[in-house]
């Protein structure tokens, strides 16, 4: 019983040896490909960045705007693109006013 023991205990280290063995040829690998394909090697950091919704578009711009009372029940798409537009705008100055400089785009998903 402890030769059968012996002998699984020292299968089972070959086979970690042989599995770490691969991942240390797999990591070599990898970055020789990725030397080769001048790709930057995951050192670097993710980039931040702050995603920001309205809730509810369409009742602010009837807050807010005469017309858009009277454009967010026949054109809500739009109104929706002109708060979002208008938001921006009022960040930006704000941001600018306290000399942050941020850059700033609308995505649409």
């Amino acid at each position: 019983m402890t030769t059968f023991l012996l002998v699984i205990s020292l299968l089972l280290v070959l086979f970690s040896a042989f599995l770490c063995w691969q991942v240390i040829e797999q990591r070599k690998m990898i970055a020789r490909m990725m030397e080769n394909d001048d790709i930057p090697g995951g050192e670097q950091e993710p980039e931040l960045v702050l995603t920001l919704r309205v809730l509810d578009p369409i009742a602010l711009a009837k807050r807010e705007s005469r017309s858009a009372r009277i454009l967010a029940d026949k054109l809500p798409v739009m109104v929706r693109k002109m708060v979002y537009q208008e938001v921006m705008k009022e960040l930006e100055s704000e941001l600018a006013e306290r000399e942050i400089d941020v850059e700033m785009h609308i995505e649409y998903r």
